[in-house]
């Protein structure tokens, strides 16, 4: 800056504002703090100490601490200027119990505590003497995510014991997100004790439960003030467990429920539930529903929910449906489906029909749009397309053949996407009809940049060739592949076939999947270790090869 005509110095503050709100307020505190008095009155403007975010967050998604100079300058200086004007504190494991010993935070109400280990959680929210205590009286919303480290994960037990002291440490909490681990043994659960939680200040709730029950012990008066609950089930299935399912929820002003795994229990167990809340405002529902004789379309969701809940303005769905009592012949068109929608006039509502005769079932999947989780699971030949810049998983599955195309159009609508699994066992029938290389040139080749996982394991050799063979697909670097060990061999010519060597030159991990052999009437299964060819190892010249 200094040889150039303008200084940074020179821009006016409301410019200097304007670039900075563009960066971390950590980043501006520990770059401008102290280099003058014009600096210093904009880095602590409440712009960039009101909420500060001490950790890191990498693409793997997790989160690491800063570096210690880093730390030490805040720990010494910036923080003990600052303290009065904190009002909400992002901290991780490692540098957590530092940065809350800085000094004291007489305005901090929010603290986000990410990538907490079991251990570390314990003694934070059970000691007599933590620092957690002196803040007890203050804080009204937490924010807790658990660490997915293998060797520390909580048990059931842990959880519980964890979400009840949370409330008897914060006895003024409005807004809790207690979100363990995606896994189903990391998320809390009721089932050994019911909960003895009696808040009347919780106001909303974010939690990741085990099963429905979990979520019915929640709403049994526990929280009479909760208007906002937030819930991601790992199953739903009927159960012999008495809990109450009748009682009304009359404060209850939001609801989102998620569950991949709801089943056949629809009309059993959500509809009864959702039929409590007689005055909620919002609605969003992620959904899969089985076992029943008909889709879960606009005239089931008009009849079963909308109309028993007369405040109800916002809904959004993403509902799956499948049933085995549909054929070809008396499958629903999509145009029938549509119809059932005529009343949704102020949303725009996305749905497709299939049906897999081998399978012997069909399908109805029904969403609101925009998209906004973060997967899209079993898209088949008859997805809409559109553009998905949220999701990041997506798996592909038909019993029709996926033709190029397709694959350029999945490209298109989920241009982030990170994760792709295809499943499909169907030859494709285009390439039966490209038979010059001018054909195979012209086909436009397909682009993923941002794939770090690829799951062919379930998919004939067509798809195996879809995505190495250079002429169709340019694979990112260092990504992941998942394939048949046979049907790669086959379809690379015993790995000296020139077409898909680049792609393969880019694998970071290649995993090759062998058949398994029935040994006995043990009923167990036996695995030859595979004997790879010596120059397999030059094919995939950057590759981990399992």
């Amino acid at each position: 800056m200094e040889n150039s005509w303008i200084q940074l110095n020179d821009l006016p503050d409301e410019i200097l504002l304007i670039i900075f709100k563009k960066l971390p307020a950590t980043e501006v505190l520990y770059s401008l703090a102290s280099v003058s008095i014009r600096f210093n009155r904009i880095a602590y403007d409440s712009v960039f100490t009101n909420h500060l975010t001490f950790l890191m967050a990498a693409s793997d998604g997790f989160v690491y601490p800063l570096p210690n100079p880093v730390l030490d300058r805040f720990y010494l200086h910036i923080l003990p200027e600052i303290h009065h004007s904190v009002q909400w504190l992002e901290l991780e494991s490692q540098s957590m119990q530092r940065i809350l010993l800085a000094t004291s935070y007489p305005n901090l109400y929010g603290i986000s505590l990410y990538n907490i280990e079991a251990k570390t959680f314990i003694s934070l929210f059970t000691g007599e003497t933590s620092v957690m205590r002196t803040l007890r009286n203050q804080i009204s919303a937490l924010v807790i995510d658990i660490s997915t480290n293998e060797t520390q994960r909580f048990t059931r037990d842990d959880n519980e014991i964890l979400f009840t002291h949370i409330f008897t440490m914060f006895t003024n909490l409005q807004y809790l997100n207690f979100s363990p681990s995606s896994f189903g043994h990391q998320r809390l659960s009721f089932r050994t004790q019911p909960p003895t939680i009696i808040s009347t200040n919780l106001l909303k709730l974010h939690v990741s439960l085990n099963d429905f029950n979990d979520c019915l012990y929640l709403l049994d008066g526990s929280f009479n003030q909760l208007h906002t609950l937030y819930v991601n089930i790992s199953f739903i299935v009927s159960t012999n467990v008495s809990v109450n399912n009748k009682k009304k929820l009359p404060t209850l002003k939001c609801f989102s429920l998620q569950c991949d795994m709801s089943g056949n229990v629809y009309d059993e167990l959500i509809l009864p539930l959702l039929r409590r809340m007689m005055n909620l405002e919002k609605l969003d529902l992620c959904l899969s529903v089985s076992g029943r004789k008909s889709f879960v379309d606009g005239n089931d969701l008009k009849i079963n929910i909308i109309n028993h809940m007369p405040r109800l303005y916002k809904f959004i769905f993403n509902i799956r449906s499948s049933s085995c009592f549909y054929n070809e012949v008396n499958l629903p068109s999509n145009k029938f489906i549509q119809e059932t929608f005529r009343d949704f006039k102020d949303k725009e509502i996305i749905y497709y029909v299939d049906y897999f005769p081998k399978r012997r079932e069909s399908r109805c999947h029904i969403y609101s749009y925009p998209y906004r989780l973060k997967d899209y699971y079993d898209i088949t030949n008859n997805f809409s397309g559109g553009i998905f810049k949220c999701v990041r998983k997506v798996s592909l599955f038909d019993e029709r053949p996926f033709e190029h195309q397709f694959f350029l159009r999945i490209s298109q609508s989920f241009p982030l996407v990170e994760y792709l699994t295809v499943v499909n066992e169907k030859r494709q029938i285009d390439k039966r009809f490209r038979k010059t290389k001018n054909e195979v040139q012209n086909l436009l080749i397909i682009q993923y940049p941002y794939l770090k996982y690829l799951n062919l394991l379930d998919t004939c050799i067509d798809y195996h060739e879809q995505f190495l063979c250079d002429t169709k697909m340019c694979l990112p670097f260092d990504v992941n592949v998942y394939m048949n060990y046979k049907i790669v061999r086959k379809m690379t010519r015993n790995f000296r076939r020139n077409s898909t060597r680049s792609n393969c030159a880019k694998m970071g991990y290649v995993y090759l999947s062998r058949e398994a052999k029935c040994c006995g009437s043990l009923n167990e299964f036996f695995c030859p270790k595979l004997q790879f060819p010596e120059h397999i190892q030059d094919y995939f010249p950057h590759a981990q090869i399992k």
